[in-house]
């Protein structure tokens, strides 16, 4: 095991400023929730959260959002969050500043604020990280999930051809006039016929270029602004989850990823060769200096089973274990080496689609139901904050009418 020495208290509010408050929709270190942090010489950290009201209903999910963060941090052994409750005069400022966030800002992307965003990221190319996004996306959209999947490897686009998607984007105006992108989508049968059937929602540059053979010869700020347009002139509508398929290394997109996602999480894939888990952590360094959390590591191609039941690990082995004691974060995955996971990305019919009793089909399910259950668990929305703020909106409508 490798140690590492705790965080800061500047590093935990740093990564803190990713939990958004699901109902105002404003950074809880911003809203001014974050009251004190404590860090024990054991690697414990300790957060005071100020609640609108104790008997808040989602301070369970701010709970699971903050611990989420800060356990992503290296050196944190255990993560405590305890709770206090504003003040009237407190409770006031908190309203103050979402309005003033609601008033003067416009909203950065299109992504919904209760989407739970996940960027699947590699340190070099060839690892699988185009087929782990898909068949990931496919996996939770089968379990009646709204899925979007955003292509954000520029050049090296592979999503549509995975997913079997064909044609161009088309966009329309919307009641406001404003112009803005559809979506390529694709309807995903449950997983058993008693869960309703998912969606994928997929936006990519091959959806917009002539053809799957035009060569993009595009510089970094181009690339970064392909990204945000992506995030926010395209019409994402409802999602429960964000697939960001990010292309190979630490450059602009990644850059550009912390400042136009700041809530998203990174999904390492890496193989199990050693030289592979040395490249990839870098992108977990390059995360964590954005104070973006690391969920989690993939290990692609772990082993090659043969139709006589036989593992044979044809590109070495335990190299995503080496990866995740190196981080500190978990290894989540271990997916098979099979020809028919390559032969579903080039025809269009995804493993987990194609095959579902594959052990890479099986793998793919079990990492989203681990995403699902554990790692980032879909937002559920119920009601305190926004409550309290629609009744200080009431009031403050009132005392205008009444001037």
């Amino acid at each position: 095991m490798v140690t590492t020495p705790g965080p800061t208290p500047d590093d935990v509010r740093g990564v803190l400023a990713g939990v958004v408050d699901p109902e105002l929709h404003v950074g809880i270190v911003d809203l001014g929730m974050v009251r004190d942090i404590e860090v024990a010489d054991e690697g414990v950290v300790t957060v005071q959260v100020a609640l609108t009201t104790a008997a808040c209903p989602l301070r369970g999910q701010i709970k699971k959002d903050v611990a989420s963060k800060v356990r992503g941090l290296p050196g944190v052994t255990d993560v405590k969050v305890d709770y206090t409750e504003m003040t009237q005069e407190q409770r006031s400022d908190v309203m103050q500043r979402a309005r003033l966030e609601a008033a003067n800002r416009s909203p950065e992307t299109e992504v919904p604020p209760n989407a739970r965003v996940l960027a699947v990221a590699s340190g070099k190319g060839g690892v699988g990280k185009s087929s782990v996004t898909v068949n990931l996306a496919v996996a939770l959209a089968s379990h009646g999930y709204t899925v979007g999947v955003l292509d954000a490897d520029i050049w090296g686009f592979s999503v549509p051809r995975m997913l079997g998607l064909e044609g161009r984007l088309a966009g329309e105006a919307g009641d406001d006039g404003r112009g803005l992108i559809n979506p390529s989508e694709r309807e995903v049968a449950g997983v058993t016929p008693l869960v309703k059937p998912g969606r994928v929602k997929v936006v990519s540059m091959g959806l917009l270029v002539d053809d799957e053979d035009t060569a993009l010869m595009w510089r970094g700020l181009i690339l970064s602004k392909a990204l945000e347009q992506f995030l926010t002139d395209v019409r994402w509508g409802e999602l429960d989850y964000l697939l960001l398929d990010m292309p190979p290394g630490t450059g602009d997109i990644q850059m550009a990823l912390g400042r136009l996602l700041p809530a998203a999480e990174l999904l390492v894939v890496t193989t199990p060769a050693l030289a592979a888990q040395k490249v990839a952590s870098r992108v977990a360094d390059m995360a964590r200096r954005s104070y973006l959390k690391v969920a989690g590591v993939v290990e692609n191609m772990s082993e090659f089973v043969a139709p006589d039941g036989s593992q044979h690990e044809i590109f070495g082995s335990g190299g995503g274990a080496a990866l995740a004691d190196e981080i500190g974060a978990p290894l989540v995955a271990q997916i098979p080496v099979e020809a028919a996971v390559a032969a579903g990305g080039d025809s269009g019919t995804p493993i987990v689609l194609a095959d579902a009793t594959a052990p890479a089909a099986q793998e793919f399910g079990r990492l989203a139901s681990r995403i699902t259950d554990d790692l980032l668990p879909p937002v559920e929305m119920a009601g305190c904050t926004a409550r309290i703020l629609d009744i200080a909106n009431e009031n403050l409508a009132a005392v205008d009418a009444a001037k």
